[in-house]
């Protein structure tokens, strides 16, 4: 089943229109959501949550589509649930001395964290990871999760093109640094911070 939105589809406006919301969410996390339960139906992986199907799929080369289909529809509402508006400022203070130690500053971070999404080829994921003590920014190409990495995932951005280029064109660094000034939910981050 499609999670609901957080939020309403046009409270992330101007950085992400109504109707890009719209299509993201209704119509492309939704399709993998519809695939997904199609792959599972009357398999083993029927009763699995998301996040058991991505890890008992993963690097499997004839589950490959269920791993695509579950990795997606889990970093799509992991990513509706890193934004909310307004959003952006200073993280908590938990969080900001994590971010302090790995980079110096929350400038220099939000810096690192738009170089790294700009970076990415084509169609992916930029993401805030808990690696052990420390934090670090990862990018995954496609529908590669951290989940079935060593990290803990804290926030994420999507950078595939249906996600900024209704209201950006080819435009990536104007949508990120609208996403990462603005729309960056440092209080959801925080919850997912680990005890190390």
């Amino acid at each position: 089943m499609l999670p609901p939105l957080p939020y309403g589809p046009a409270d992330l406006e101007p950085v992400i229109s109504a109707r890009t919301v719209g299509l993201h969410h209704g119509t492309h996390q939704q399709g993998y959501v519809d695939t997904l339960n199609k792959l599972v139906e009357g398999t083993r992986f029927a009763g699995l949550s998301l996040e058991q199907t991505i890890r008992a799929t993963a690097g499997i080369a004839e589950h490959t589509a269920i791993f695509d289909n579950a990795a997606q529809a889990w970093n799509h509402a992991f990513y509706w649930h890193s934004l909310r508006a307004p959003g952006g400022g200073p993280a908590p203070p938990r969080l900001a001395i994590r971010i302090d130690t790995s980079w110096g500053s929350l400038s220099a971070f939000r810096e690192a964290l738009k170089a790294s999404a700009l970076a990415q080829f084509g169609s992916g994921w930029t993401w805030l990871v808990q690696d052990g003590s420390r934090l670090r920014i990862l990018n995954t190409p496609n529908a590669d999760t951290p989940l079935v990495l060593q990290v803990r995932p804290l926030l994420a951005i999507d950078v595939w093109e249906h996600a900024y280029y209704l209201d950006h064109q080819n435009r990536r660094a104007e949508y990120l640094t609208g996403v990462i000034d603005t729309l960056l939910n440092w209080d959801f981050a925080a919850e997912n911070l680990g005890s190390t």
